[in-house]
C-alpha cells in the first residue's frame, strides 16, 4: 500500500502517533515537500502508484481527480471542508472522500476567539506602534453586553458560543439546522439571517463554502451590520466578498476585521491589504499541537477504514 500525504502537519511534533500509524498499514508514503495547498500537476506528480490520498487544502478539481491513477481509492480530507474537492467527479471515478468533523473544532473556535478580541482592541497595530518605539492612545470596545452572531452553529460555533457567554455577552445564531435542545439550554435565539444582522455587533462565521453560500456576506448584507461592527471569518474565504468588506471598513460600515480564511491563499493582491483594523492569521485555525493530533490519526484511520473494507463513519463520498 502506498499513500500520499500533502497536509505537512504530519511532520511536526503533533503528527508523530499518526506517521507511526501511516507506517504500520503503508509500505510507501509520499510528503508534500512544498508546504503550500497544492494544485493540478502538483497533486498528479505525487499521485502515482498511490491507494490513498491524505489531503490538506488542495483544489482537488474534476481535471485532477479524472486524471487520478487507478489505483487511488480514497481521498481522506485532513480537515473538516470539502469545498475544494470535487465530491460528483470523485463518486464517478468510484474513489470514496472522507473527512475529520469536529478533530479541530476547540483549535478553530479559540482562535476565532482570539481574533475577536484583538479587533476590538486593534492589538496588532498597537504591538507595531509600540514596537516602533511609539506610545498611541487608541479607544477600542469591550466584548461583554455586546451581541455576538454566529452563522452556523455546528461543532465550532457551539464552542464559541459558550466562550461568549463566559464574556457576559448575548448570542444569536443563524443555522438552518438549529440545535434547539442546544439553543433552549444556552439561552441562544436561532434567527432568520436578515433578522440576526441587524443585532450583531460581532458576527463570527462557522458555515460551509458552497453555492448558496459564497459571498454571503456581500455590500447588501454588511450594510444591514450594525455601524462599527466587527467580522471574524475563520472558515472559508469564499463567504466573504473581500471588494466589499475593504470598501465597508474605508466608510466606517466595518470597523474591524479578524480574518483567517481568504478566496485566495496564500494571499494575493486582496484589497484589504494594509487598511486599519484587519487582522490576518494564515488559515491556522486548526494548527495547535492537539488538532494537528487529532485531525492526522483521525484521517489515517479514515483511509485505513476504507482500504480495509471496514465502515468508516466519516464517509462523505461513497465509491
Amino acid at each position: 500500500m502506498k499513500a500520499f500525504v500533502s497536509t505537512t502537519s504530519f511532520l511536526k511534533p503533533g503528527g508523530a502517533a499518526a506517521r507511526e500509524l501511516l507506517e504500520s498499514f503503508f509500505h510507501e508514503i509520499v510528503y508534500n515537500e512544498l508546504g503550500v495547498p497544492l494544485k493540478g500537476a502538483q497533486i498528479l506528480d505525487k499521485l502515482d502508484g498511490c491507494d490513498a490520498y491524505i489531503a490538506g487544502l488542495d483544489y482537488i478539481t474534476r481535471d485532477v481527480i479524472e486524471k487520478m491513477p487507478p489505483t487511488l481509492k480514497v481521498i481522506s480530507r485532513y480537515g473538516v471542508g470539502v469545498d475544494r474537492v470535487d465530491l460528483a467527479a470523485a463518486s464517478e471515478r468510484g474513489i470514496a472522500v472522507t473527512n475529520t468533523p469536529g478533530a479541530n473544532a476547540r483549535a478553530v473556535c479559540e482562535l476565532a476567539f482570539a481574533l475577536m478580541l484583538a479587533a476590538a482592541r486593534n492589538v496588532p497595530a498597537l504591538h507595531n506602534a509600540v514596537m516602533d518605539g511609539a506610545w498611541p492612545r487608541s479607544q477600542g470596545f469591550e466584548l461583554g453586553g455586546k451581541t455576538l452572531g454566529i452563522l452556523g452553529l455546528g461543532a465550532i460555533g457551539k464552542l464559541l458560543a459558550l466562550r461568549a457567554k463566559a464574556f457576559e455577552m448575548r448570542v444569536v445564531a443563524y443555522d438552518p439546522c438549529f440545535d434547539q435542545a442546544f439553543g433552549k439550554a444556552h439561552g441562544i435565539q436561532n434567527l432568520p439571517l436578515e433578522e440576526l444582522l441587524p443585532q450583531a455587533h460581532i458576527l463570527s462565521l462557522h458555515l460551509p463554502l458552497n453555492e448558496e453560500t459564497r459571498y454571503l456576506m456581500d455590500a447588501r448584507r454588511i450594510a444591514m451590520l450594525p455601524r462599527g461592527a466587527l467580522l471574524i471569518n475563520t472558515a472559508r474565504g469564499g463567504l466573504l466578498h473581500e471588494a466589499a468588506a475593504a470598501e465597508a471598513l474605508k466608510s466606517g460600515q466595518l470597523g474591524g476585521l479578524g480574518l483567517d480564511a481568504f478566496e485566495e491563499e496564500p494571499l494575493g493582491d486582496s484589497p484589504l491589504k494594509g487598511l486599519p483594523r484587519v487582522v490576518f492569521t494564515p488559515h491556522t485555525g486548526a494548527h495547535t499541537e492537539e488538532a494537528v493530533h487529532n485531525m492526522a490519526m483521525l484521517s489515517v484511520r479514515n483511509a485505513i477504514d476504507v482500504l480495509s473494507g471496514r465502515p468508516c463513519p466519516h464517509l462523505l463520498q461513497h465509491p
